[in-house]
């Protein structure tokens, strides 16, 4: 009987080659042999129906005649031509897709490039004043981490001891590494594990290192935190993560946290703060001291003010670029809660006065 190639790979017979593509990679992630639960069956009937619908000549006869026995995709079946797959020759084999789909299985044709080799990353957490997180500060923080060795600055050498070509690698810093499976030979290109990639090691190894180039140590290190940021915000210190031998460190990050001030809030680049102040200082004005981060300054109440009335002292809020904010003062007239008969003659006169 003929098989229904577009009912093998479960898509219409309008589907694209995007979706034919996404189809395959699905079924041949389930049926893969090399998988636990993997069918090797399926899967050779399953890349049989993509070498078929995914090539537009192959595809045109499979629609036109309705079945394989159209373009004559060979006999005896699976296997049934010597060297063949699927019934298909050599020639008529997309090597190039198949590296492509099966990337996720091997490293196909040693196309990919060596990637660099990096540390391991760090986080930590330092906790500052508000006033440092206004203006900026820098603070000495020390991390238990792993460290370029000291002896022989990384190089995993006995320190003037000359190097020598990689007698694993020949120098390349790469070797080829063959897998194999029912569908060939697939090579992939790695780093070489005993040179880490340099192509060269030493004749004597470092005796302090053990060769590797990296130890374990306390280091302390400065860490300069910019004025305005906020509690929550995150720093990166590149370069000062885990060091790796033969390869670039891993990069630090700092999360920063700033309790709250008794007074000030911020606000964007202002900072917020509420006053409290008499009720005959509203009626008639005063002055009154004001704790900035700067220093103390006096702020002059206008005579009338109101309740939640704002002033503004420029200038003293959070530093940014060449200005700063401001400072934003909500006055909070309070009420006395019992007036002596003084006081009491005094408003009573004022109320009958219309005030």
């Amino acid at each position: 009987m003929a098989k229904d190639y577009y009912k093998i790979l479960g898509v219409d017979k309008g589907a694209s080659k995007d979706d034919l593509k996404k189809a395959f990679r699905k079924l041949a992630h389930q049926y893969h042999p090399d998988k636990k639960g993997g069918d090797e069956a399926k899967f050779k009937e399953v890349n049989e129906a993509y070498q078929v619908l995914s090539d537009d000549k192959k595809r045109a006869n499979f629609d036109q005649f309705g079945s394989a026995e159209g373009f004559n995709p060979g006999a005896g079946g699976y296997g049934g031509q010597q060297g063949g797959f699927g019934g298909f020759q050599q020639g008529d084999f997309d090597f190039g897709n198949i590296n492509d789909i099966f990337s996720e299985f091997f490293t196909g044709g040693g196309r990919q490039q060596r990637a660099e080799r990096r540390g391991r990353d760090l986080s930590t957490e330092i906790t500052i004043t508000f006033e440092e997180s206004v203006f900026g500060v820098d603070r000495r923080i020390s991390i238990n981490k792993t460290s370029a060795c000291d002896v022989c600055k990384g190089s995993g050498g006995k320190p003037g001891s000359k190097m020598k070509q990689c007698t694993t690698c020949k120098g390349r810093g790469q070797v080829e590494v063959v897998q194999k499976s029912f569908l060939g030979s697939f090579a992939s290109i790695q780093t070489c594990s005993t040179c880490m990639g340099a192509g060269s090691i030493p004749e004597e190894a470092c005796s302090h290192c053990r060769g590797s180039g990296v130890h374990k140590k306390e280091q302390e290190i400065t860490i300069t935190i910019p004025a305005g940021i906020q509690n929550g915000e995150t720093l990166r210190a590149t370069g000062m993560g885990e060091a790796i031998s033969k390869g670039a460190a891993g990069d630090l990050y700092i999360k920063i946290r700033v309790p709250r001030h008794p007074v000030f809030t911020r606000n964007g680049i202002d900072l917020l703060m509420e006053l409290p102040i008499k009720l005959t200082d509203a009626l008639l004005g005063a002055e009154y001291p004001i704790k900035t981060l700067d220093g103390t300054i006096t702020l002059t109440i206008p005579e009338g003010i109101t309740h939640g009335e704002v002033l503004r002292i420029r200038g003293k809020g959070v530093p940014h670029g060449s200005r700063r904010g401001d400072i934003l003062v909500t006055v909070r007239i309070t009420m006395p809660k019992k007036l002596n008969k003084a006081a009491r003659t005094a408003v009573e006169q004022l109320k009958e006065e219309g005030m």
